[in-house]
């Protein structure tokens, strides 16, 4: 399952590199847009993924006994915040350039390459945070199927990766803010 995210995610960075090796990338404008771009694509592709694993485990127990669809849902969704942390780490791209003030600076190719190599953190540990939480998830709602009482534990065991998906943000955020315009 790693490998096809992995697999997945590399196409779609080579496609977002495509489009925008169409438009322009000689200016670092371009480069800072494909940081915050490949961050949402990266944490988003982890977030599904993860997302889908754990609502497949969670659909066959909720066929099985309905009653416990409340305990496993907080399972399932737990993997989707990553793909959050990667559209605040572009909402932080589009801040730092100017993008809600109306005043885009020019900024030179190394400060765009500044830019993309600061998404980096929240990206690739939203990839693959999101895809390894899904899969505690997953243990989770085999837990929970088996022993509903030991619910919370199984939710403090996905949250447990999360972890390193809040530092991956929180890296992006510390290398955004080192950068100088």
């Amino acid at each position: 399952m790693v490998g096809i995210a992995v697999g997945a995610a590399f196409t779609a960075v080579i496609a977002v590199v495509g489009v925008v090796f169409a438009l322009d990338v000689s200016t670092g404008l371009s480069l800072a847009i494909l940081g915050g771009a490949v961050a949402i694509l990266l944490a988003g592709v982890g977030s599904s993924i993860g997302v889908g694993m754990a609502g497949e485990a969670a659909a066959g127990v909720t066929a099985e006994d309905p009653e416990k669809y409340g305990k496993l849902l907080l399972l399932q969704a737990l993997p989707g915040t990553q793909g959050f942390y990667g559209l605040i780490g572009a909402f932080l791209v589009m801040n730092k350039l100017g993008f809600f003030s109306g005043s885009i600076p020019d900024i030179t190719l190394d400060q765009g390459w500044q830019f993309f190599f600061a998404m980096m953190p929240v990206a690739l540990a939203g990839l693959f945070s999101a895809i390894f939480q899904g899969r505690v998830s997953v243990a989770g709602i085999g837990l929970t199927a088996k022993r509903p009482e030991e619910s919370g534990k199984a939710l403090i065991m996905a949250a447990m990766v999360e972890t390193y998906a809040v530092l991956g943000l929180l890296a992006s955020l510390l290398l955004l803010n080192g950068i100088r315009l």
